[in-house]
């Protein structure tokens, strides 16, 4: 090999190192944190607090699983099914609307249509929780506060849904699709719900994980709504349990294994629909 042919490899073969490194430390920090979840919601109290957390003893998964769903009468099997309702029923009605909107703002044509969208991009870069309070506001004035309704509703109007929802709707029906159902005598209602979403397949699951993410990760907004515990959500209810731990040391494995149950909804909704969540990323990148 010659002098030349060695200068020129040599920056392609630092450039992969180094990428490669990059890569390496990002899975190890993004794994190594599941990795502490799952060895430590599989130890006792005692080898919590000691440097035994990655021995072969001390285990004890079945007896703090069960100490889990016993504590306080219970509440995290509440807590599990409130969050169920208020993540996967509202991601789903949340995604359908979302959708609706984008369809919407791309197939019809009226005033300040392209305004309003502004607005909607607007509202994308507006943190949750500078409208937690005004949301408060308005569900003390509905009679809402502490109610399921006062975290539910919320949760189902998503501005970043509604610009995925558009971007869809131009990258899996066609214009031409649309007349033709129109031709045919369908009105609007029915061409979408008969025509239009049914190709938006991959689009409308890519909408759903976002928005079931989002909300099972929601914490501040149920804090602000919510007082009464049987209506806390997981993410609510492990805080207040962390929060007692300080007093009360036997929170501490129930509140490790409750974390480690709290992010298998996720996973497994991201293994079971991944297929439909890549194709739904890459919609509209080929014409």
């Amino acid at each position: 090999m010659s002098t030349t042919d060695s200068s020129l490899l040599r920056p392609k073969l630092l450039g992969r190192a180094t990428v490669n490194a990059v890569v390496a430390i990002s899975v190890l920090y993004t794994l190594l944190p599941v990795l502490w979840l799952v060895l430590a919601s599989a130890k006792t109290r005692d080898a919590l607090f000691s440097s035994d957390l990655l021995s072969l003893s001390d285990f004890s998964f079945v007896q703090n699983l069960q100490d889990l769903f016993a504590m306080d009468g219970g509440l995290y099997g509440r807590w599990y099914v409130n969050s169920l309702l208020y993540a996967v029923v509202g991601a789903a009605v949340g995604a359908l609307v979302s959708v609706a909107c984008g369809y919407a703002f791309d197939k019809y044509r009226f005033r300040h249509k392209e305004k309003l969208f502004g607005l909607v991009l607007a509202a994308v870069m507006v943190p949750q929780t500078v409208l937690a309070l005004p949301l408060y506001l308005m569900a003390s004035e509905a009679g809402l506060v502490n109610t399921f309704w006062a975290v539910f509703i919320p949760v189902l109007f998503n501005p970043f849904g509604v610009y995925l929802g558009r971007i869809f709707a131009r990258g899996y029906v066609p214009d031409e699709v649309l007349e033709a159902a129109r031709v045919d005598g369908a009105g609007e209602l029915t061409t979408y719900a008969r025509v239009a979403l049914r190709m938006f397949g991959p689009g409308l699951i890519t909408v759903f994980l976002f928005q079931l993410t989002a909300i099972w990760n929601n914490f501040f907004l149920p804090m602000v709504m919510l007082s009464d515990q049987d209506l806390y959500p997981v993410s609510l209810g492990l805080y207040q349990w962390n929060s007692a731990a300080s007093v009360s040391p036997e929170y501490y494995p129930v509140v490790i294994m409750g974390s480690l149950l709290a992010v298998l909804p996720l996973i497994l909704a991201f293994v079971l629909l991944q297929r439909f969540w890549r194709s739904g990323l890459t919609a509209g990148a080929v014409k």
